[in-house]
């Protein structure tokens, strides 16, 4: 199989590729990056020497990208801009990006007759989960930021793509993912390298709004038997179904780094901030999916990648992310 995938050199995208060389050893794979800020070839150092692996810098939204995927069977789009605080700050890019980037890749998808595509969205696209049922995959669409409004907006015409040209395309909707080599604006790498570090912990609001987290080798595991197993035209929910709270999840990176809880910090909610996300992932178990990674387990894995990665990070956090850092949270 010859697949591409865009947004490879990210955090999920760089896992499920180094994954899928290793799971199939004679498939191709084609990593298609803007390497915008979170984009680090550095994720995939232990493979840009396999000779089934190619790497082009490229915009999903260039119109030229036709020509490159000539030959592939498939198109698996991680290509996204997703962090909610820069689009609250910053809607334009996302909607460039997370819109007319899936615009671009459908129209291609079209044109050269793929043969699947797979658009990886998340469950913010439902909202917030306040009275305490998961949501479905047939529940209403409530984005509640910029980010999520985009992401309901590619899927939308991924389904409208697929009812009128037969696309075949497929969503995936994941809760919250964390592991290694996640760029550190993100809530659960932060946390960890600000502890290191000494700094404070910004804890939006009360800190209980919650979230369920997805160890990223699960969410690899699941991408990689939809691929193969899943149906056209059909989203599936990803659920790892360990719901915590933000305060939890920061009292344990604390707990485990023998840290004080004097450097958590609460600072004012953000705007629009959902209480809790919820889905329920019925339609994947009956592919014969499970998480396997309990929550303590991916965090403490985690944790130690951090500490015994700091050149990794530490150049990430200086310059223009040390920057947005401060404005963000007025440190």
């Amino acid at each position: 199989m010859k697949i591409v995938v865009t947004g490879g050199a990210g955090f999920i995208g760089s896992h499920f590729i180094k994954y899928l060389l290793k799971e199939y050893p004679d498939y191709k794979v084609l990593n298609i990056d803007k390497l915008t800020y979170a984009g680090n070839l550095e994720n995939l150092k232990e493979v840009e020497k396999n000779p089934n692996y190619k790497f082009l810098k490229v915009d999903i939204c260039n119109r030229d990208m036709e020509d490159v995927v000539d030959g592939y069977d498939v198109i698996i789009n991680f290509a996204a801009e997703s962090h909610v605080d820069r689009s609250i700050q910053e809607p334009e890019a996302f909607l460039k990006t997370d819109i007319m980037g899936t615009f671009n890749l459908l129209e291609i998808s079209r044109k050269k007759g793929i043969h699947r595509y797979i658009q990886i969205s998340t469950d913010e696209v439902y909202g917030s989960a306040d009275e305490g049922y998961p949501f479905s995959e047939e529940s209403p669409l409530n984005p509640s930021s910029p980010y999520s409004a985009s992401k309901a907006s590619a899927d939308l015409l991924v389904l409208s793509y697929y009812k009128t040209y037969k696309t075949p395309g497929i969503i995936i909707r994941s809760t919250n993912n964390y592991g290694p080599n996640q760029y550190p604006e993100k809530f659960i790498p932060l946390f960890i390298t600000n502890a290191i570090e000494d700094k404070p912990l910004p804890l939006y609001g009360d800190g209980k709004n919650i979230r369920d987290w997805l160890f990223v080798r699960d969410n690899c595991r699941a991408i990689d038997i939809i691929l193969h197993k899943g149906k056209t035209g059909i989203i599936y929910n990803v659920a790892a179904e360990q719901e915590r709270e933000n305060i939890f999840i920061a009292r344990k990176i604390l707990e485990y780094l023998g840290k004080p809880e004097s450097l958590i910090k609460f600072v004012p909610d953000r705007p629009g901030h959902d209480r809790r996300y919820s889905i329920s992932c019925e339609r994947i178990k009956e592919l014969g999916w499970e998480p396997e990674v309990p929550f303590e387990e991916g965090l403490r894995i985690t944790i130690e990648w951090y500490k015994n990665n700091e050149m990794w990070w530490k150049k990430i956090k200086s310059g223009e992310f040390l920057e947005y850092y401060r404005r963000q949270y007025k440190l």
